[in-house]
C-alpha cells in the first residue's frame, strides 16, 4: 500500500506541483488548503506524512502544527514545511524547512527518508 502525503498550500498552482511531484513517485496525495481545513483532512485521511506552507488564508501552518501537535494520535506525523517565509516560525519540530522555490529532487529525498 502507497503511503499518503497531505498537502497543506493555498496556492492551487504548488499544490498541484507537489500532487504530480509525489504521484509520479508512487505516493498517495491528499489536500487542504488552510490550517482549518487541514486539521480534518488529518483526522480523516490518516497521512504518513505531512507538507506544510506556513502563510495560509483563514489559518496560518504555524497555528495548524500547534492544533496537531495537541492531539496525542496525530502529533506524530513527520511535517515539512515548505513555505516562502525565512525562519521556523514555531514549527520546531519538523523534519525539514525547505524554502519556495525549492529544488524537488531534494524534497523527493526528505520524503523518502522520513517514510520510505
Amino acid at each position: 500500500m502507497a503511503k499518503k502525503i497531505l498537502i497543506i498550500d493555498d496556492d492551487p498552482i504548488i499544490v498541484k506541483y507537489l500532487v504530480t511531484l509525489f504521484s509520479d513517485n508512487g505516493y498517495d496525495t491528499c489536500t487542504a488548503s488552510d490550517g482549518v481545513e487541514a486539521l480534518e483532512a488529518v483526522k480523516s485521511a490518516c497521512p504518513d506524512l505531512i507538507t506544510l506552507d506556513l502563510e495560509m488564508p483563514q489559518e496560518w501552518g504555524s497555528r495548524f502544527y500547534r492544533n496537531l501537535s495537541k492531539e496525542k494520535n496525530l502529533k506524530k506525523i513527520p511535517v515539512i514545511v515548505i513555505s516562502g517565509l525565512s525562519g521556523d516560525h514555531a514549527v520546531r519540530n519538523a523534519v525539514a524547512f525547505i524554502k519556495k522555490p525549492f529544488d524537488p529532487d531534494k524534497l523527493l529525498g526528505i520524503v523518502k527518508k522520513t517514510i520510505g
